[in-house]
């Protein structure tokens, strides 16, 4: 995050002569914020940060525009949200998986955080992951994000309805994962106090 604020903050001053325009006022309100919507639907701050990275170049071209917009930010979060989408479509690169102890390392320098000492909301992530990426966007927007049926469709460019039936199969998806997991934890136990 510090590394696009960083190199916002760059481009800026050297823009204006120093001061903050409304564009950079409007990034640093909401920076941290669109990263850690980004984050959610990706799974990976890396490619949250590259997400709305673009997000924030495309957001620039067009900011007298989007700037007397009622609420810019639900405007840029639907960049971001279409940026995460196609992201998904596009050809990518194979990626390796860091092991637990790969990581170990990074972790030290840093404070556990609630999300690393819940193992419910890492299994909750884990399944949010497996889910399409509209049915994801529907469950972050509503349930992270606070929106309505109404401005999910406004941030996903489909009808209410629509935005409906991805929450749906989403939460029954989830619903079922959860029971089959927690069913066979729930028989190891058993099966280990015999």
């Amino acid at each position: 995050m510090q590394g696009i604020a960083e190199r916002h903050k760059f481009a800026s001053q050297h823009e204006t002569d120093g001061e903050p325009t409304d564009f950079d006022r409007f990034v640093l309100a909401q920076l941290h914020s669109l990263i850690r919507y980004a984050s959610l639907l990706t799974r990976s701050r890396d490619v949250a940060e590259d997400i709305v990275q673009e997000a924030l170049i495309k957001t620039h071209a067009k900011w007298k525009r989007i700037s007397i917009l009622d609420s810019p930010e639900r405007y840029v979060r639907r960049i971001v949200t279409n940026e995460f989408l196609s992201q998904r479509r596009r050809r990518r690169l194979p990626t390796v998986e860091l092991r637990a102890a790969h990581t170990e390392v990074a972790q030290q320098d840093r404070p556990p955080s609630h999300e690393q000492t819940t193992a419910d909301r890492d299994a909750l992530l884990a399944e949010l992951e497996r889910l399409p990426p509209q049915q994801r966007a529907v469950l972050v927007l509503r349930f992270y994000e606070g929106l309505t049926d109404v401005e999910i469709a406004g941030v996903l460019g489909c009808r209410p309805g629509t935005v409906r039936g991805y929450s749906s199969r989403a939460l029954s998806t989830l619903r079922i994962e959860f029971d089959e997991r927690h069913g066979a934890e729930a028989s190891i136990r058993s099966q280990e106090r015999s």
